[in-house]
């Protein structure tokens, strides 16, 4: 049985689709959803896509204010319904994400013979609002915190704390990693998978994220660094 709701990382924020069904039912089952996550979700740009729902403007715009009670903002709505796609647009909310010449230009930046080879090595603490976006791989010497953000095109390696959001192989690539000595980031992604359940019970032990089975796991981060490879 397909999910009511159902969770992917994309560039332009947290693409979250709802299935066919009573709309009432599938906006509970959202809203429990990002209860139930609360903090790990917090923060999150959010693109609902309703399909095929027929969803009055004061029903959006309750559920926009009910989201931004959980610290999400809606951003956009995908919908088949031109009834929906004009209330959310009267809505001030998206209605298209961009998706042309973006895909185009991915096989650019994927060119040279070894993507990701540079790395970018950050030696401090990363505070709140700070970013970082590099096309290579991405080392820090220190902590990652909470409401700071790096974004990878390779892998991500935190000699420290990593509790900030992260966003490794950002253009597409499943296999790169994210590894740090304690690993509880807020939100990690690796290329358009998304973790959704933060690691609450982190046993304090260098750990490595990494995209198996289609789904995004911690496991031991091995000395022998064979991964980074």
């Amino acid at each position: 049985m397909q999910p009511k709701v159902q969770f992917k990382g994309i560039r332009e924020g947290l693409l979250v689709t709802l299935s066919e069904g009573n709309w009432s039912e599938m906006e509970e089952a959202l809203l429990d959803q990002l209860s139930s996550q609360s903090d790990f979700l917090r923060g999150a740009k959010l693109i609902l896509n309703v399909d095929n729902h027929v969803i009055k403007a004061a029903a959006l715009g309750k559920l926009r204010d009910r989201l931004s009670d959980h610290g999400v903002t809606l951003w956009a709505v995908l919908t088949n319904s031109p009834t929906t796609e004009k209330n959310a647009q009267a809505l001030g909310l998206a209605t298209k994400i961009y998706q042309g010449p973006a895909q185009h230009k991915m096989p650019v930046q994927k060119s040279p013979p070894a993507d990701g080879d540079e790395a970018l090595l950050v030696q401090k603490t990363l505070r709140s609002g700070n970013r970082i976006n590099y096309d290579g791989h991405v080392i820090v010497i220190g902590d990652v915190n909470p409401g700071a953000e790096i974004v990878s095109g390779g892998n991500v390696v935190v000699w420290g704390k990593l509790r900030g959001m992260v966003h490794a192989g950002v253009h597409g690539n499943l296999d790169a990693i994210v590894c740090a000595l304690v690993l509880q980031p807020t939100q990690l992604r690796i290329g358009d998978k998304i973790a959704i359940s933060p690691n609450e019970q982190s046993s304090h032990q260098p750990e490595t994220a990494l995209v198996r089975d289609g789904k995004v796991v911690a496991e031991p981060w091995l000395p022998d660094g064979k991964r980074l490879n």
